[in-house]
């Protein structure tokens, strides 16, 4: 039987890895197995664990990597203090859609966008909540504004 975080695990693969499967969750589940066993402990630790993300996204750059029609740009919104700052934000996407802009078919990965606007152990305030909801509004808006129209560009947050 599969628990939850398996199953949430399973899922963020198979949409990352989505354009290099053919969403196969046979692939995906293999793919995420090798991240897992990478870890040490990787079990045990929860689904949007950075640590598993950071594998994530650096097994799949290293795929993309060699090919020539399929683009990746990872941006990790917890990099610093203020890098989920609107100004900041504005300056990490456009350039990942910069260099995202000659592929048919790419994808922007944005991480720990949430734990930037509220890390661990603090409340989500009135204030968190809107910040983080504008910062989402400005990627997506960036993404649809900044990329070709025939081109197929997955944002995916996690």
């Amino acid at each position: 039987m599969i628990n939850s975080d398996h199953l949430r695990r399973l899922h963020f693969i198979n949409a990352l890895f989505a354009g290099l499967t053919g969403n196969d969750l046979y692939l995906a589940q293999q793919i995420q197995s090798a991240i897992t066993t990478s870890l040490t402990e990787a079990e045990n630790r929860p689904p949007g664990d950075p640590a598993f993300s950071a594998a994530a996204a650096r097994l799949l750059a290293r795929l993309c990597d060699g090919r020539q029609d399929y683009g990746f740009f990872h941006w990790d919104a917890a990099e610093s203090a203020a890098a989920a700052t609107p100004l900041f934000t504005r300056e990490n996407v456009l350039a990942g859609l910069k260099r995202l802009a000659r592929y048919r078919e790419s994808t922007l990965l944005v991480t720990n966008l949430r734990p930037a606007h509220c890390p661990p152990r603090r409340r989500w305030t009135g204030r968190r909540q809107r910040e983080y909801r504008e910062s989402l509004a400005l990627i997506r808006d960036l993404a649809a504004a900044r990329s070709r129209r025939s081109a197929s560009l997955n944002l995916l947050f996690l």
